[in-house]
């Protein structure tokens, strides 16, 4: 089918063809060169107005520019939202913009290369983020501020506790190379009873869920899945700020000694084999176990408190060598 549009050189309705060229344009005071397409007339060869022509064009122009200098995306702007529980004018005030500068972000306006690394930054960086709400804050109400402010915290807490998950584990994979992610997740676990036995404290606060395969951090558990147990592990080893208390390595030394000698599987057996992952797994009616409604439950700290008191008081749990006691006894019932 031939196409025809108005051709204003001829200023009569012609039919053209359309060709592939590269273009060179002018975006946001930036140089951007693109694949195009022009439209030109079969009567006197020169180009003319097409609208499909020309959306096109401008989806590759805008996609370019992007693509060159890492814009970031629509998506992306929409998570930070989200992420710090704030709306769109509350988020351009904050930012030193006009009001409605988000919104027609959203819209698909094209953002100027600062706005943007500026938008990339407090997404990726939280306290930076922190600080310009604080020192912005008379410019939104009270409620948007004190509802940002609140996210702020949650994400603070949950990144501190992560550190200190992945500082145990960059110990692990220092001290021994040879772990999986199913290993590393009940090591964590038997970290965090017995700095709890000895210290009176639990050295996560992340709770850790009764899955099938035993004791699991949720939150590590999704990295893996996500960016792969490699990638992980690499991250967590090149981060210089992960450190250990002194008395925190010396556990970690003692549950790689004690329980790092055994492979995943086992160490899934054997944490399966005690109280707070049965009790938190399956209901007792009766003498007769039988499966909770909700699966994956969080093992809840006082079970853990109450069972590991017990065993501590049991072996005569008096210093980290006596772990290796309890540790052999349950190898062994699994084991029979």
């Amino acid at each position: 089918m031939k196409k025809s549009a108005f051709c204003e050189y001829c200023f009569s309705e012609r039919e053209y063809q359309v060709y592939k060229v590269r273009r060179t344009s002018i975006l946001k005071d930036e140089e951007v060169n693109y694949k195009a397409k022009e439209a030109i007339c079969n009567v006197c060869g020169n180009e003319i107005f097409v609208s499909d022509v020309g959306d096109y064009n401008l989806m590759n122009l805008y996609k370019e520019y992007r693509r060159n200098y890492n814009i970031i995306s629509v998506d992306e702007i929409q998570k930070i939202k989200t992420k710090y529980s704030i709306n769109s004018e509350s988020l351009s005030l904050v930012l030193g913009w006009n009001v409605e500068t988000i919104e027609r972000y959203l819209d698909g306006d094209m953002i100027v290369i600062s706005n943007s690394d500026l938008l990339r930054k407090i997404y990726e960086n939280t306290n930076y983020y922190s600080i310009i709400l604080q020192n912005n804050k008379e410019m939104i109400s009270p409620v948007d501020y004190n509802k940002s402010r609140q996210a702020i915290r949650h994400i603070l807490a949950q990144n501190q506790t992560e550190e200190k998950i992945d500082a145990v584990i960059k110990y692990l994979l220092i001290r021994y190379e040879d772990f999986t992610a199913l290993s590393i997740q009940k090591l964590l676990y038997y970290v965090q009873v017995f700095h709890y036995v000895f210290t009176g404290n639990f050295i996560f606060e992340e709770n850790c869920e009764a899955w099938k395969d035993g004791p699991v951090y949720p939150s590590l558990c999704e990295r893996y899945e996500q960016f792969g147990y490699e990638k992980v592990n690499k991250d967590i080893l090149a981060n210089d700020k992960l450190r250990l208390k002194d008395f925190e390595r010396n556990v970690v030394e003692s549950i790689i000694k004690f329980y790092g000698c055994y492979s995943g599987k086992i160490l899934k057996e054997m944490s399966k084999n005690e109280a707070p992952w049965i009790l938190t797994r399956t209901n007792s009616i009766n003498g007769k176990r039988i499966k909770c409604g909700k699966l994956n439950k969080v093992i809840e700290k006082s079970l853990i408190q109450e069972y590991f008191t017990n065993i501590k008081e049991k072996y005569n749990i008096n210093s980290l060598l006596d772990i290796q006691n309890y540790s052999r006894d349950l190898f062994d019932k699994i084991s029979i």
